[in-house]
């Protein structure tokens, strides 16, 4: 995500983003997220069945209801996944072996 408000209007909302994220972790469908180092946006990676799951996640965040992100979606087919990813999030990715 790319923030393009102010970091005052950011933080104003930034209890209701921190519980929308808790959400969705919880539930498995935010697998990480954080801030981008440069600050001037996020990254999360998330797991939806499609698209449209994805967009009505995404219409429940308090940054995007009052515009101060925009979202920028790329989706992907993971074919490689390490040993300890879940493999419920990368069902069909092969497992790189684990060297020790």
């Amino acid at each position: 995500m790319t923030r393009f408000e102010s970091s005052e209007e950011v933080h104003a909302h930034l209890d209701m983003h921190r519980d929308w994220l808790g959400k969705y972790a919880t539930n498995g469908q935010i697998l990480v997220a954080g801030q981008l180092q440069s600050g001037d946006g996020g990254l999360l990676l998330a797991h939806c069945e499609d698209r449209s799951e994805l967009d009505a996640m995404l219409a429940k965040d308090s940054f995007y209801i009052h515009h101060l992100v925009k979202y920028d979606v790329h989706a992907m087919t993971p074919a490689l996944r390490e040993w300890a990813f879940p493999m419920a999030w990368a069902p069909d990715a092969s497992v790189a072996t684990r060297v020790d």
